[in-house]
Formats: structure tokens, C-alpha cells, sequence
């Protein structure tokens, strides 16, 4: 859904669906709201940071989702 067609349908909402969407909105806004609970490790934290340089530095190494999917299958005996 595109931000214009969202936009269009708060004017919709009844004001109590409205305060919902605004008290979710005031919850994202807040400073680390992303970091509660944070589930990834230091290690795994290191790990993605690696591998996204890894991929920064050699685009042409990653793989489509196709392909992905096709290997974990393969790997889970799927």
C-alpha cells in the first residue's frame, strides 16, 4: 500500500481507530524503540556486519531468493 493511498484511508478511521494509529506512530517515533528486547548477540551482530561488507565488496556473490529457498530445502530434506 502506498503512503497516498494509507493517507486516504486514516481520513476513514473512526476517531478511536485513529488514536490506535497515533498512539502507534508516537511509539516508533520514541528513541530506541528498536533496541527493547534487542535478540541478536554481539556475536550475531558481528556476523551480519560482516557479511554485509562481504557482499559490499562482491555484489555478484549473492544469490536470488529462488535459489535460497532451493538449498534450505535441500538441506532440511524438503
Amino acid at each position: 500500500m502506498t503512503t497516498s493511498a494509507i493517507l486516504k484511508q486514516l481520513a476513514k478511521l473512526s476517531p478511536e481507530e485513529r488514536a490506535e494509529i497515533q498512539a502507534k506512530l508516537d511509539e516508533l517515533a520514541a528513541p530506541g524503540w528498536q533496541d527493547t528486547d534487542d535478540p541478536l548477540s554481539e556475536a550475531d551482530k558481528k556476523l551480519i556486519e560482516e557479511r554485509a561488507a562481504a557482499h559490499e565488496k562482491d555484489p555478484k556473490s549473492a544469490i536470488t531468493w529462488a535459489k535460497f529457498d532451493a538449498r534450505l530445502k535441500r538441506r532440511l530434506g524438503k
